[in-house]
């Protein structure tokens, strides 16, 4: 069983950003994050009841902060605990047991794709005391079978009720904790959430994780392989390949084959080419004809440098110079290669209007 905020989810800053603006909505007197982090060392809502005594009514602080948390929460995922809930997946049945809101539930695991990695989830404002929900779940014989990170649920193991000493509460809370250990359960805390290390040993905690990936070691006995099939971990996004010089781009909307066994060929043998992002400020076109025309004066001169060069066959109509008048090219006979100063000179008046503007 894992908790959610400050387990699965960096919840530090996020669930003080919330709670803080009940506090002073209702006068509760909290200043800082450090004395609503307190209120955790017991069961959430029972802290609540007491913090509100003498302030406000505490079943409506419960339902602003619930609300608050359904509109306004959406924290980040723990680096590398989605990775660890897939290992898992393939060898336990996970649930999720939260003192937050259902819908908030909802949308963090459905939104970092974990979400059928998960049998049971028990949300605060259907089950409130977590004690039980390790109940409702121990009493369920039904409750062992688990997702394999599919909709379905693998029962292939046959209904048993869970068995107390392979049954563990992941948390980063003293009060989870002892919850924990009162309902016959183990707990294992994590060191990135609300408690330190010493508050959760202090607490009971039979081992505390500095990073995520040290609890499927912990949990599972012997090697954990990678998980396989709909558990297996997404391979990282192909890196976008620099463009080549001398490939044009094809349009925007253009379709792509899938790669083929060449780095530079599709299996439709089309050429894989990555279009430059589109210039969009007045200054970065500027910029990006300037750099067109200093290639093309610079492939000139290599041009000109190069032996045996000939020279380009005259153009229709010749540019008009910056006085404003035309100026004809040199009559160049068929075959006949054109002398160095004729075709430098051709060149110059080429480039002449480029080089003005």
């Amino acid at each position: 069983m894992f908790d959610l905020d400050g387990t699965l989810v960096q919840t530090r800053g996020a669930s003080w950003a919330v709670f803080r603006q009940i506090s002073d909505e209702f006068g509760l007197g909290l200043t800082g994050p450090q004395e609503y982090f307190d209120l955790f060392r017991g069961n959430i809502f029972a802290s609540l009841d007491s913090l509100c005594d003498g302030h406000a009514d505490s079943e409506q602080v419960k339902q602003a902060f619930l609300e608050r948390l359904r509109a306004q929460y959406n924290p980040a995922m723990v680096p590398g605990m989605a990775d660890v809930i897939r290992r898992l997946a393939g060898h336990c049945t996970l649930a999720v047991v939260s003192s937050n809101a259902m819908e908030v539930l909802r949308r963090v695991l459905v939104g970092n794709g974990v979400a059928y990695c998960f049998a049971h989830v028990f949300g605060g404002d259907a089950v409130p005391d977590k004690t039980a929900a390790f109940r409702s779940f121990l009493a369920d014989a039904a409750s062992q079978y688990g997702r394999r990170c599919e909709v379905t649920y693998d029962e292939t193991p046959g209904a048993t009720r869970p068995d107390l000493s392979t049954t563990v509460l992941v948390t980063d809370t003293a009060g989870d904790v002892r919850d924990a250990l009162g309902a016959g359960i183990r707990a294992v805390g994590v060191a990135w959430g609300m408690h330190t290390a010493d508050e959760l040993t202090a607490a009971g905690a039979e081992f505390v994780a500095i990073w995520p990936q040290e609890l499927p070691g912990y949990l599972l006995t012997g090697t954990v392989p990678e998980p396989t099939g709909a558990c297996a971990i997404p391979p990282p996004p192909t890196a976008t390949a620099p463009p080549r010089a001398g490939v044009t781009a094809p349009p925007p909307n253009a379709a792509r084959g899938s790669c083929g066994a060449k780095a530079d060929e599709c299996a439709c043998g089309c050429s894989t080419v990555d279009a430059r992002p589109p210039v969009t400020s007045v200054a970065a076109r500027q910029a990006a004809a300037a750099a067109t025309r200093r290639d093309r004066r610079q492939q000139a001169a290599q041009l000109l440098r190069s032996p045996g060069a000939t020279a380009p066959p005259p153009p229709s109509a010749a540019p008009a110079s910056s006085s404003g008048s035309a100026a004809a090219a040199p009559a160049r006979r068929p075959g006949s290669s054109a002398p160095a100063t004729e075709l430098r000179d051709a060149v110059a008046r080429i480039l002449g209007p480029v080089a003005s503007r």
